[in-house]
């Protein structure tokens, strides 16, 4: 069975340095898997490599089987790759509802002349992207700020935005870069609960960065955990979690022969 999205093997190079080296993991359709590891892991990296802002120095990206080095990164969303960022890289002075229309871009098969007249097809276009992006505002429940000036808004409401546009790519698989981080504890739980329905109801498989060990241990299918760009295991949420090799990422040497007990999980939480 062809993987959604597959890596094998992948490594990146800066000079001598490997920020990600040799590693490989899949995801299928309507997986949630998470992506943890201390900062400087090369999580970020990671997800640039997957969504073309940089190239791979070794290995290979595939989606469902088709190697993204064949690929032109600004194709890549065509082939279902969608992705918000660790910091926010929205249109500041654009309205929730134009921010969100981004999105739909790529889809918009309208020459310029029938753009100019509005007619044809770029009108019957257009009516489709607006009201799926209605549907989007909906589905992230932000419908009462629709026409506001996205810079007016609070983080958590630009998140959701973020995630909108996101969505309006129509992806196969949504690349979640710290959706959470800087969020209280009532924004984080309607995030996941966007994430577990984007999973549900529109069948999206999702790749998450998070150091919220919450977040990660509750909606996550799988766990994948690195460290100086290496992968140090993969496996069930509780599994990864108690892993030795993971405790001392995270607590170092010292911390990991401390919390060899029962506590150790705890611990690693408290770390993350």
């Amino acid at each position: 069975m062809t993987a959604l999205l597959r890596l094998k093997d992948v490594t990146r190079k800066f000079g001598g340095i490997n920020a990600v080296n040799g590693v490989s993991l899949s995801i299928e359709k309507g997986e949630i898997v998470s992506v943890i590891g201390p900062n400087g892991a090369g999580k970020t990296t990671l997800f640039n490599l997957i969504s073309g802002f940089l190239p791979v120095t070794t290995g290979s990206i595939s989606v469902e089987g088709r190697d993204l080095a064949q690929v032109p990164a600004h194709k890549y969303v065509q082939l279902g790759i969608g992705r918000t960022f660790q910091n926010l890289a929205l249109f500041k002075h654009g309205t929730v509802v134009d921010n969100i229309l981004v999105g739909r871009h790529w889809q918009m098969k309208t020459s310029v002349i029938e753009a100019a007249l509005h007619f044809g097809r770029s009108r019957r276009e257009e009516i489709a992207a607006r009201e799926r992006v209605e549907e989007i505002i909906e589905f992230l429940e932000i419908e009462h700020v629709r026409d506001k000036v996205v810079g007016t808004l609070s983080y958590g409401q630009q998140k959701r935005v973020e995630l909108g546009r996101a969505l309006a790519t129509n992806p196969k698989v949504l690349l979640l870069d710290e959706i959470v981080a800087g969020m209280n504890q009532e924004e984080t739980e309607d995030i996941a609960r966007f994430i577990l329905d984007i999973r549900e109801e529109l069948g999206v498989a999702i790749l998450l960065i998070e150091h919220d060990m919450h977040l990660v241990m509750d909606i996550s299918d799988r766990v994948h955990a690195l460290n100086f760009g290496r992968t140090i295991t993969e496996g069930q949420p509780e599994d990864v979690r108690s892993h030795p090799g993971v405790i001392e990422a995270y607590l170092g040497s010292g911390g990991a022969e401390q919390q060899a007990g029962p506590d150790h999980a705890k611990a690693t939480e408290a770390a993350l």
